[in-house]
């Protein structure tokens, strides 16, 4: 019961960051129906920031937290999950794949931009829809910062899915 508390309370707070919401890529060029996105998107990803520190605080394993993450994405509209380690390796994710993210843009040109979430010289970055490096889709991204020690918590949507300018 402790722990839906908790959730309850990163709820709250989840709703509360999103009415102050900025970071890179918002507002800059995007239209008002990405914005809107944008938003709930960080809110996805402030309330994956605090299931996962709940879960591991809990003792859940990782395949469990990724199991929650499939349901989660299977049913909502985030296509993806990426939350890493304090190296930036992602092992909590939704997908059938490795990836650890570099704070290098050459070798990253698209992820690089979260790794000030892991040195904690940003708490959010939101990200325009481009061009991902893996395989050449078009995504949205948003980031925040861990709540319980330095790591990037992703959320992820296919361009399929946001709204098209008209």
């Amino acid at each position: 019961m402790r722990s839906v508390g908790r959730l309850l309370v990163a709820a709250v707070v989840a709703g509360g960051a999103l009415a102050g919401c900025t970071g890179a890529g918002a507002g800059a060029g995007a239209s008002d129906g990405e914005q809107i996105v944008a938003r709930h998107m960080v809110g996805e990803a402030l309330l994956a920031a605090h299931l996962v520190a709940i879960a591991e605080q809990a003792g859940m394993t990782s395949a469990e937290i990724n199991a929650i993450l499939k349901d989660v994405a299977e049913r909502s509209a985030i296509d993806e999950f990426w939350i890493t380690d304090q190296q930036g390796r992602a092992y909590l994710t939704n997908q059938d794949l490795e990836f650890t993210f570099s704070p290098d843009p050459a070798q990253q040109p698209q992820a690089s931009a979260f790794w000030p979430l892991l040195e904690g010289r940003t708490e959010v970055v939101i990200q325009e829809a481009r061009k991902r490096e893996i395989d050449d889709r078009v995504f949205k991204y948003v980031g925040v910062a861990g709540v319980d020690h330095p790591r990037i918590v992703q959320v992820g949507v296919s361009d399929d899915s946001l709204p098209q300018p008209e």
